[in-house]
């Protein structure tokens, strides 16, 4: 396993350590700042795992999972936390976390479908899902901290959730539908 593999693992297995720290965070004040770090661990471990792949030439098949689920775990873990526990001083609404969660979930459906159909994966991250991820890890911090204004980070990362996610299945039809057309041209 690569450098830049055993970081997205990382971010993968600090994800209970940072679902607990929110989860307890009601009883003990300080465990909400101990899961802004772990979250913020995991922010700059996402953008360390990436440009050491590119750097390093480290891309593999591995890092092609690993990546994006420890992106996922983390990001979809803050978002259900950080509506569904009603203690914590500022908390996402539900349509916002509806949002982020749908459009993983419809990705993730996709990729197994293409995978399912193709036998291979040929997505890589587009320019609105990096600014998607930045934007809702934006969110999440302002959440996290907890800052008054921090809606104005949700409407950003709810826009990038939504034109990445339309970006995302016209790629992924693309791609699903790409023999069949080939074939109906010949």
């Amino acid at each position: 396993m690569n450098f830049a593999n055993k970081i997205s693992t990382f971010r993968i297995l600090s994800v209970p350590f940072f679902i607990a720290s929110l989860i307890y965070s009601p009883q003990a004040f300080y465990l909400r700042f101990v899961a802004l770090g772990i979250f913020i661990l995991g922010v700059i471990s996402d953008a360390v795992d990436g440009y050491i792949a590119r750097k390093a030439k480290q891309n593999s098949k591995a890092g092609l999972i690993l990546d994006p689920l420890g992106d996922k775990l983390l990001l979809m873990s803050a978002f259900i936390c950080l509506y569904m526990i009603k203690e914590l001083p500022l908390r996402f609404p539900l349509w916002v976390t509806l949002i982020v969660i749908s459009r993983d979930v419809i990705i993730l459906l996709g990729v197994v479908v293409i995978y399912m159909t193709k036998q291979k994966i040929d997505m890589f991250p587009s320019k609105w899902g990096k600014l998607t991820t930045t934007f809702q890890m934006a969110a999440v911090i302002a959440v996290l901290v907890p800052l008054s204004f921090s809606f104005i980070f949700w409407w950003p990362a709810v826009f990038f959730t939504i034109v990445s996610g339309i970006d995302y299945l016209r790629k992924g039809f693309g791609i699903l539908y790409a023999a069949d057309n080939a074939r109906n041209t010949h």
